[in-house]
């Protein structure tokens, strides 16, 4: 199978991955910094989330994909293409923890550099909308659509997310106080 192909194949998951793995984590580093926990806080939520989400929606993709093989096989049907239920799921995982890691980024240089401690938040939002345009634009040229449009639809959609968590760490932030 060529290269070109095998991209195309796996572009779901990838999508799926490195999506997720982007909004959910800046969604822990945003809720935090809503509720005003220190950087550590955040760094330490971050990577929690970062390799138990990570993990679980490698497994649910994996289970998902193997049923989908199994299914197939009991109703004697054909499946145009066969995944690989395995590389599905490191796919998923790999996108997942190469792209998710990129919201932590600046909390973690941080830990070397107290100096940015300022300008973590910041940081972190300007690389993970970046993050969210790179994914758009690589899922619209594979696809075959525009790039722009991909690009912008994918930050608007993870960046209501980050908003909304945000938010709810803002207005909760008192229960912890």
């Amino acid at each position: 199978m060529n290269a070109k192909r095998t991209e195309r194949k796996y572009l779901p998951e990838f999508v799926y991955g490195a999506t997720d793995g982007t909004v959910t984590t800046f969604a822990v580093v945003a809720g935090a910094m809503g509720a005003s926990f220190s950087p550590v806080i955040a760094l330490i939520l971050g990577f929690a989330n970062l390799f138990a989400d990570g993990f679980s929606m490698a497994i649910s993709n994996y289970l998902s994909s193997k049923s989908h093989l199994e299914l197939h096989k009991k109703n004697d049907s054909k499946c145009e293409e066969h995944k690989s239920p395995k590389r599905t799921a490191l796919v998923t995982f790999a996108a997942f923890i190469l792209i998710g890691f990129i919201p932590l980024l600046p909390f973690f240089v941080g830990i070397f550099s107290p100096a940015i401690e300022v300008y973590q938040f910041k940081i972190s939002i300007a690389l993970t909308a970046a993050a969210f345009l790179l994914i758009g634009a690589a899922k619209g040229k594979v696809v075959g659509k525009r790039s722009v449009h991909s690009a912008i639809e994918t930050l608007v959609i993870g960046g209501t997310a980050a908003i909304l968590a945000y938010l709810v760490g803002y207005f909760l932030q008192g229960l912890v106080a």
